[in-house]
């Protein structure tokens, strides 16, 4: 973190565990609150010549949602068992860390840190890590993500991945 930066960095890192919290918990309605309408939700795949793909609209990707709406009804699937990817539910355990102000503006923060998150579902528990880039919109009282772009380092995935794996 910059020594320049007027960002309370307990603040911030208090506002990510809180996403992982309600994640883990399957408290859908408050970790969507955490999310502007405008949000992009992005992780891009991993391309043939071991690159990250650069363009949600043209390239493959593993997850994408232009706006808040693609992950309420992402949620909405997963509450009313239609989706059959997430039945079972698996149980979730989300570990955060290297939490790192890259920038600041007036209105907002990227922020970027590694994730560790294991899922546990039918007698198994699958691993699945990587780096998220953030940029969290200044609220009054907080914050709201306005971008998040995902970099699963995983070299293989066994099942679908969701928005509760990361």
């Amino acid at each position: 973190m910059s020594v320049e930066s007027k960002v309370d960095y307990g603040a911030v890192c208090a506002f990510l565990y809180r996403e992982a919290r309600y994640l883990d918990e399957r408290e859908w309605e408050p970790w969507l609150e955490l999310y502007a309408p405008d949000v992009e939700y992005w992780m891009p795949a991993w391309d043939d010549d071991d690159q990250l793909t650069e363009d949600p609209q043209s390239e493959i990707s593993l997850i994408y949602y232009g706006n808040k709406n693609g992950l309420e009804d992402r949620v909405f699937r997963i509450k009313t068992e239609r989706s059959s990817a997430s039945m079972p539910e698996p149980r979730t355990n989300h570990m955060l860390t290297n939490v790192e102000v890259l920038a600041e503006r007036d209105d907002a923060i990227d922020v970027r840190y590694n994730f560790h998150t294991l899922s546990h579902r039918y007698k198994l528990t699958d691993h699945f890590f990587g780096t998220m880039y953030v940029t969290l919109r200044k609220v009054e009282g907080g914050f709201l993500i306005a971008r998040k772009k995902i970099v699963l380092k995983n070299d293989y995935i066994r099942q679908v991945i969701d928005v509760y794996h990361i």
